[in-house]
């Protein structure tokens, strides 16, 4: 497999990658690291060497994390089942609660990125016009959220929105009475043994639902191995299985082929059934049960149209073809 990833990377085809974990059937097979410019949200930390302990945005992944957080709050009997009314958890907006089309919203709308609101994140990230910087920079990231406007009817079609994955963090802050990063940190990430994380916040100082979690790769790799252990680690049940399966079931189509979960992806390569998180820049996690197979991808092609290739690259040309 390493020299699959060194003749990769000679050819050009993974530019902008900053690490790989690879573990197979429970044990590390490929660990690499680079180096190059990065950047935290924005703000840029120059060239980095890249090591096993070097926090990296993930981005979107975040989402993935906060669906993990959101079945441990469930299995707590702390937030709403997916069935429930979304608005019933932010009681503080009556007058959208009024709104018969929104009252017919459901937590499980936010979860399956179905809520049928007006939202625009294919604006660049840097921009205050992409609807998740917007939120971000809001006074109210909630009630900018829920009052967009109605496009369609809810549960009719995925469309991405880092909106839907804020209101799931609010439901876990509400309803745990510790911030995201609090609750994350304590009931997912403390029992594998995962100390050392940033959750960054918007203007509010609300940890970002949507893209502000920064982790070390392997850690990442170690977020995908309990995925694919059924929700256990060290002898310990962390996630509930059965939020497990219900969080992994593929719900609706997406854009490029594949469906989509509860704030997760799933698809097929190689022949074999994945399921993954997915960040900007090329950020990657992709649990592949059958094959016993988990891949932590970070990279720097922030905002690139063609960012998936360097992801798609490890995974075709290096991964795939060493395991099966």
């Amino acid at each position: 497999m390493r020299e699959r990833l060194d003749e990769t990377i000679a050819a050009g085809l993974v530019e902008g990658l900053h690490a790989v974990v690879v573990i197979h059937s429970g044990q590390m097979v490929l660990e690499h690291y680079g180096s190059g410019d990065d950047y935290s949200w924005n703000r840029p930390l120059g060239a980095v060497d890249f090591g096993p302990h070097t926090l990296h945005d993930v981005r979107s992944v975040t989402k993935s994390i906060t669906a993990l957080v959101y079945g441990i709050a469930l299995g707590d009997g702390l937030v709403p089942e997916p069935s429930a009314p979304l608005l019933a958890g932010f009681p503080e907006y009556p007058d959208l609660a009024a709104d018969p089309e929104r009252a017919r919203l459901t937590v499980e709308h936010a979860l399956t990125m179905s809520l049928g609101m007006e939202w625009k994140e294919e604006i660049p990230y840097n921009s205050p016009a992409n609807a998740e910087i917007a939120m971000e920079l809001a006074p109210d990231r909630y009630r900018f959220v829920l009052e967009r406007p109605i496009v369609e009817p809810p549960g009719t079609r995925y469309s991405y929105s880092g909106g839907a994955s804020a209101l799931l963090g609010g439901l876990i802050a509400r309803g745990t009475g510790r911030t995201l990063s609090e609750f994350a940190g304590e009931r997912l990430f403390a029992p594998l043994g995962i100390e050392s994380f940033e959750w960054m916040a918007g203007s509010d100082g609300v940890p970002s639902a949507a893209s502000g979690l920064r982790l070390a790769t392997p850690d990442l790799a170690r977020v995908g191995e309990m995925v694919r252990a059924g929700g256990e680690w060290g002898g310990r049940q962390v996630v509930p299985a059965a939020w497990l399966r219900a969080m992994l079931e593929p719900r609706l189509p997406v854009e490029w082929g594949g469906m989509y979960c509860y704030q997760w992806y799933s698809g097929a390569g190689a022949g074999h059934p994945w399921v993954g998180a997915m960040g900007n820049g090329g950020q990657r996690l992709t649990v592949v049960p059958a094959l016993g197979l988990v891949v932590a991808i970070a990279a720097g092609n922030y905002d690139d149209p063609e960012q998936w290739r360097t992801p798609d690259a490890v995974l075709e040309r290096v991964v795939f073809p060493s395991v099966i």
